[in-house]
């Protein structure tokens, strides 16, 4: 008798053992997402790419159920991504709605980072709402520039980019970007939150016990498309926190008017 509990309670661990290393290893893989039921209840997604994905087919990555297409412009106050030109002329040659993002330096003036991203994303027209990245890289996450001197730059990238385009930008930021430099202090523009973990469920220290709202939720970074052949065989996949409608108000350009003459 206990031999065959024995036995059994063997082949019941192997078995949840076997469970766990095949679930790890599709989640690895791309092939299951931790946040998928969750962000299957938003009926808007998309993508954001840069030069990492490679040549991309946007033909055949269009008509993969995604509705939009952030691609990378720039990063800093001097790089421009070697695949942004091709890749938004062919992205608006589909049916998708196309953006662009500039990846913030917080080794640069907020000023000359927007100039060099409204003169590079400027030639094309249509875009959705521009998006700056904001994130730790290098070394910053273990040495975090002064969160008072990265508001000052940030803001006067993101007046001037609203300036120059009509609309206000968008924030792309990780959790802990967001805890360390935009919660509190930029509740008023819309937020881009990165977490592969969760649905976000954020509040604002200004807003009290009050839900902060997020438009666009990047709840994978191993999205397995096809279309493009690059270096990184995953593409980052999103959603928008809204219906049909509220989307198609989103990406509505507002109507600009002429400045009157000096």
């Amino acid at each position: 008798m206990k031999k065959r509990l024995l036995t059994a309670l063997i082949t019941a661990l192997s078995l949840a053992a076997a469970l766990c290393l095949g679930f790890g290893l599709a989640l690895y893989h791309g092939y299951v997402h931790i946040n998928g039921p969750a962000a299957g209840s938003y009926p808007v997604r998309g993508v954001d790419v840069s030069h990492y994905q490679g040549d991309i087919d946007w033909q055949i990555l269009s008509r993969q159920k995604i509705q939009f297409a952030y691609i990378k412009a720039t990063e800093g106050s001097s790089h421009i991504d070697e695949t942004f030109a091709v890749n938004c002329e062919k992205a608006l040659e589909t049916d998708l709605n196309v953006g662009a993002y500039h990846f913030f330096s917080f080794d640069s003036p907020g000023a000359a980072q927007a100039q060099h991203f409204i003169a590079t994303v400027d030639p094309f027209p249509n875009l959705m709402a521009p998006v700056v990245d904001v994130e730790f890289y290098g070394d910053k996450k273990e040495n975090p520039p002064d969160p008072g001197q990265v508001e000052a730059e940030l803001r006067d990238y993101l007046e001037q980019t609203e300036q120059a385009f009509g609309q206000k930008p968008v924030i792309y930021a990780t959790m802990e970007a967001w805890e360390l430099y935009i919660r509190g202090k930029f509740d008023d523009y819309p937020l881009w939150i990165r977490d592969i973990w969760r649905e976000p469920q954020l509040n604002s220290q200004t807003g009290g016990d009050t839900e902060y709202g997020w438009t666009f939720w990047q709840y994978s970074n191993r999205g397995r498309l096809e279309g493009f052949s690059g270096e990184e065989p995953f593409v980052d996949l999103n959603v928008f926190h809204g219906t049909q409608e509220q989307w198609l108000s989103f990406v509505t350009p507002p109507v600009r008017r002429p400045e009157p003459p000096r």
